[in-house]
């Protein structure tokens, strides 16, 4: 079985998403095969195997992003359709789409799983700047979710007007864009210094969980880190 849909990863437009406003950003339909899909989220881990992340301060003010998270390390007990989906993601096809999109070879990734419980969202933020970008697949569907209970990741368009080191509010942004989180949808973008983003507050049952799955996509120039690590070091980066 095939996870990964390669021919729709290719035919998306690397162009069209780097032009894409207020910074390079995509919701595509379809990126896993519908059999992949239905595999990965039947064999999706348990919530009894996650750790609870709440009320962790954040920088600049902005409030915590409080949810059940796993984060992936090498012997992480996993369905055999989880491993396989892994081994594509590490595989060269899925390597180049991401050099194609996002313009870099020098990256690397790491995965994780997200449920957001009722109550809870995705303060507006930025992500750190060691960070290029992330591919956020989702995996609730109609079966278990509703639209209007939210989580949808939310593209925010301030203008130009905020510091990434502030703490806005979703109604303070310009112009917000909906992304579509539920069935076979993905959300990938590129970090920049406006690349503001975030989920608004859960309004599902008490026995609901948004669940998302999440590549991050770090930088890996391991001599420019150094030097930004001696900068921050000896004071000269904030």
């Amino acid at each position: 079985m095939r996870y990964l849909d390669f021919e729709a990863l290719e035919r998306l437009d690397a162009r069209a998403f780097q032009e894409q406003h207020p910074y390079p950003w995509a919701n595509p339909a379809g990126l896993l095969t519908a059999e992949g899909y239905a595999a990965l989220r039947d064999s999706l881990p348990s919530a009894e195997r996650f750790t609870e992340v709440v009320g962790k301060v954040r920088r600049y003010g902005q409030q915590s992003h409080d949810r059940l998270a796993l984060e992936y390390a090498p012997g992480l007990e996993l369905s055999p359709h989880w491993q396989a989906f892994l081994d594509e993601l590490n595989g060269p096809r899925y390597r180049q789409f991401l050099t194609r999109m996002l313009g870099t070879r020098a990256f690397r990734l790491r995965y994780h799983w997200h449920y957001t419980p009722a109550g809870c969202s995705v303060s507006p933020h930025c992500d750190a700047r060691e960070k290029l970008g992330s591919h956020i697949f989702y995996f609730n569907t109609e079966d278990d979710w509703q639209a209007e209970w939210g989580g949808q990741t939310l593209v925010l368009d301030d203008g130009g007007r905020f510091d990434s080191k502030s703490a806005p509010a979703f109604e303070d942004f310009e112009r917000i864009i909906e992304s579509r989180a539920l069935g076979n949808h993905s959300f990938l973008f590129c970090r920049r210094g406006n690349s503001w983003h975030g989920v608004r507050e859960l309004t599902c049952p008490p026995d609901h969980y948004r669940k998302v799955f999440i590549v991050v996509i770090d930088e890996h120039r391991p001599l420019k880190q150094l030097s930004r690590r001696i900068k921050r070091l000896f004071g000269r980066v904030a």
